[in-house]
């Protein structure tokens, strides 16, 4: 039985926070009911949503033992440059809703931890500002506009400003039907708006209209559902950076971007945003990843929470990682200091799961090192 002390620390609501999962019930009792719901919310039923950091729990981890792990080394290389862990900030909206310091605050919070920062499109600072704000890794998320000039002078803008890759997100022909969004009428506050678009008063600003979305309104006005292979290769051949094809989780779909030009794919279901009932991305990673049989980059996004969860998906095949959510929440409790408490716990797991899985580096991990519960192929 339990002693009344233990079951009251049990009970103890979250103070100081210790893992990624403390954040965010933090910043849920900080941020305003629409942010919150914004932020954490996904579509429909959130089926996908919550199935994408479910699913890691269904993976089991076959540690070895007595292999000299005293000098450990999370660095990896992609796309032919070095970085100093696998794990990078994935593309998130609108982070001025979350604190001031906005996608300034976490690029120089990731520049400090040596981690890419992965930017929006759709960010309240400008590409630029962004970029001047740090001297770290930046790569650019594109949605490709109905106005492919407009499209083509935001490639030349980011190239210009200094950044290393683009991804382009392929799964918003429309906007996913966000019910908590829906509720509660989502659209910017006076003051915020899509600042790459300044210098275009349609692009940069919307508002809901008549019981719908101000963003779904945005996107049906602007982003092009008639998106088709053949734009991929328009884009890869516009630019000299990488192109990374992002909201893939079918293989065959992978197989084809690299065929059209990518250099590869980001593994995402849009953190569960779009279409809800798929497959979470930990699911179809090691098919995808034995499609591609490492003719490209395979990076992944959608429910890692921990440093095992990094594991688990580098293991099953990934290259890399990104995170979203986690990060948002650090910069609600505390800004950029906060996004940098956020990283380094992830750093610090991840250096944990390293020294007990085995593993001085993390080309060592492979599919020996892990085991379905659901009795999926290594």
């Amino acid at each position: 039985m339990l002693s009344n002390n233990t079951e009251k620390n049990e009970i103890a609501p979250v103070s100081i926070p210790i893992n990624l999962n403390d954040y965010q019930k933090l910043a849920r009792a900080k941020l305003p009911k629409m942010v919150y719901d914004y932020f954490a919310g996904a579509a429909e039923d959130e089926f996908t949503h919550q199935r994408n950091q479910s699913e890691y729990q269904d993976w089991l981890l076959n540690y070895r033992v007595l292999t000299g792990v005293a000098q450990r080394n999370p660095g990896v290389n992609l796309l032919g440059k070095h970085y100093s862990y696998p794990f990078a900030v994935a593309p998130m909206a609108f982070h001025q809703l979350a604190h001031p310091a906005g996608e300034c605050g976490v690029a120089q919070a990731a520049a400090k931890m040596r981690i890419p920062f992965t930017v929006s499109t759709m960010s309240n600072a400008s590409l630029e500002e962004i970029a001047m704000s740090s001297t770290g890794d930046k790569w650019f998320q594109l949605y490709v506009f109905k106005d492919r000039g407009l499209t083509k002078s935001i490639v030349q803008r980011a190239e210009a400003a200094g950044y290393q890759m683009f991804q382009v997100t392929v799964d918003v022909p429309v906007l996913g039907r966000r019910e908590r969004d829906m509720r509660n009428a989502f659209t910017l506050p006076e003051g915020l708006t899509i600042k790459n678009f300044e210098d275009n008063s349609t692009a940069s600003h919307f508002v809901g209209e008549h019981g719908k979305v101000g963003q779904a309104v945005y996107t049906l006005c602007h982003f092009d559902a008639g998106l088709n292979w053949k734009d991929i290769e328009w884009l890869c051949q516009l630019t000299s950076l990488p192109v990374l094809v992002k909201g893939i989780i079918n293989a065959e779909d992978a197989f084809l971007a690299l065929n059209h030009g990518a250099a590869g794919v980001v593994v995402s279901n849009h953190g569960g945003r779009q279409l809800d009932s798929v497959p979470s991305t930990i699911e179809v990673l090691p098919e995808i990843c034995d499609r591609l049989a490492g003719q490209g980059a395979v990076l992944i996004d959608g429910g890692i929470r921990r440093g095992t969860d990094i594991i688990k998906a580098l293991a099953l095949g990934a290259d890399f990682v990104q995170i979203g959510r986690p990060m948002l929440w650090g910069l609600a409790l505390e800004g950029k200091s906060g996004v940098e408490k956020v990283m380094q716990i992830l750093i610090d797991e991840l250096d944990t799961a390293m020294a007990l899985m085995g593993i001085e580096r993390i080309d060592q991990l492979n599919r020996s090192m892990i085991v379905s519960r659901r009795g999926r192929g290594k």
